[in-house]
């Protein structure tokens, strides 16, 4: 194996133990790309915002503590407390939900998952379209479906925002006697208070404030992945040098 073959191996080992373990979003639907910044903290403190505003009533984030939050995304205790901190006293506590597990399982048919690691286990893009797919449904308990997830028992809580649309598809007769359903695009029916691209950014940045809180660390492990490829290549250029000169007079 040639020198360059050797240090290509030893990049893509260290790129694998350096990379974010994610999984792909799955379904029919072809999933718009989220596009998410993890590194722009103006966009997390808005998706902070955002959560704790319209998701925390029902979802926890119990895996990720305020203080740990506010250290981040450079909010001071004050700061924290004020804008973000709606039903907690401490710093050190983790984001709980108001509604209760056991009420929200008896209202909605299920206890809302947490979403700490929702991002992480189902995909930004996922969670992207999912909040951007809800569509009028009469056959629907709460009044609406979802284009990304069937069937869910979520309302769509952020109608007041996005306003509501309708859903339109197509059916094809198949040879076999079997209908295909296929999905045309949305109609608009009532509007929102933001237009398509402002709340667009607002589930972008709710988004990025979710893939944040389900890995805290992500951005200090990708600058430590650069530190450990520079000492991978630095050690092979130093061992390489090294094996010439010990057997340089053996033939």
């Amino acid at each position: 194996m040639g020198k360059f073959k050797k240090i290509a191996v030893l990049v893509a080992l260290a790129l694998c133990f350096a990379a974010p373990v994610t999984m792909a979003a799955g379904g029919s639907t072809k999933m718009a790309k989220a596009d998410i910044d993890p590194g722009n903290i103006s966009s997390l403190q808005r998706g902070a915002r955002n959560f704790m505003n319209y998701c925390s009533g029902c979802h926890s984030a119990q895996y990720v503590r305020y203080k740990t939050i506010g250290k981040y995304l450079g909010l001071s205790e004050e700061q924290l407390i004020d804008n973000l901190m709606f039903n907690a006293d401490k710093t050190f506590e983790t984001i709980q939900a108001s509604m209760s597990s056991v009420d929200a399982a008896r209202w909605y048919g299920v206890a809302p998952p947490d979403m700490s690691l929702m991002v992480r286990a189902k995909g930004a893009d996922h969670v992207y379209n999912f909040l951007k797919t809800f569509y009028v449904s009469k056959d629907s308990p709460t009044g609406v479906n979802n284009l990304v997830l069937a069937g869910t028992s979520m309302p769509h809580v952020l109608w007041e925002l996005q306003g509501f649309q309708v859903a339109n598809f197509s059916t094809h007769d198949n040879e076999d006697g079997s209908v295909t359903t296929t999905f045309e695009g949305f109609e608009p029916l009532t509007a929102g208070s933001m237009d398509a691209k402002d709340y667009d950014e607002f589930v972008r940045d709710t988004v990025n404030f979710l893939a944040y809180i389900s890995e805290p660390i992500r951005s200090d492990r990708r600058k430590l992945g650069v530190w450990v490829l520079m000492f991978l290549i630095f050690f092979y250029i130093l061992a390489s040098m090294l094996k010439k000169q010990i057997w340089k007079d053996v033939k």
